[in-house]
């Protein structure tokens, strides 16, 4: 679970990485090949969600130090937000994701491989969703641990899972990997980016194992289809 008492800087005009092949899981399995998963494209996504449903009862901020302005928003199948991209390094220590390399690192994550071990920050796209408040209960909203989810990025789909659970109040989060594979800094002390990425949430998705990358693009393809014709 990230809890920060300090803020990710994203670095103004950070210079977007080359994507490639990430290093294998642990469990052998691979990292996400390629900035365009799946069939569905970014701008068909966008064009569902120009407009917002609000179904939170206020906004996030997107770090500690901005505005709350950030709802989200509900559609047939899925809900969404539209934020920042801040690094989260969390789970499994690695070369990329240690205290070495984040500030803010914790070796847990809020949901785990199959073997019982945390997530792998640096090699599973994963995104961090709000701990339940007030403002937002995502299990009530039918996200649960594991649920795919499209991340858009300057026209660029990336699947991943939900992955952690963050601040109460903060959102706009995902794994080094999820932020290595759409081009951004993936650097969890100074990376990330501050504002053009879409998150969309399918409801009631799973993908078992969670650290299956491939099994989430294959789902996340279907229910993006799926959700274009039902929206």
């Amino acid at each position: 679970m990230r809890i920060r008492t300090l803020t990710l800087a994203a670095a103004s005009g950070a210079a977007l990485l080359a994507a490639g092949v990430l290093p294998a899981q642990a469990n052998g399995s691979a990292g996400p090949a390629s900035t365009q998963e799946g069939s569905v494209s970014a701008a068909s996504l966008l064009a569902k969600v120009t407009s917002c449903q609000q179904i939170s009862n206020g906004k996030y901020r997107t770090d500690d130090e901005t505005s709350a302005t950030i709802p989200v928003c509900g559609k047939n199948g899925a809900v969404f937000w539209k934020a920042d991209m801040d690094i989260d390094c969390d789970g499994q220590r690695t070369a990329k994701c240690s205290e070495s390399t984040d500030p803010w690192y914790q070796d847990d994550t809020a949901f785990h491989q199959s073997n019982g071990q945390p997530l792998r920050a640096d090699s599973l796209p994963y995104v961090v969703v709000p701990s339940t408040s007030s403002i937002w209960n995502y299990s009530s909203a039918g996200i649960k641990g594991g649920g795919v989810v499209a991340v858009i990025y300057n026209n660029k789909v990336e699947y991943a899972v939900v992955g952690d659970t963050g601040p109460t109040n903060i959102i706009g989060e995902a794994s080094y990997a999820t932020a290595s594979a759409l081009g951004i800094d993936p650097n969890p002390e100074t990376g990330g980016t501050d504002s053009g990425v879409t998150y969309i949430l399918f409801k009631n998705s799973k993908v078992s194992p969670i650290e299956n990358h491939g099994a989430a693009v294959t789902l996340g393809d279907s229910l993006a289809k799926q959700f274009l014709a039902n929206n």
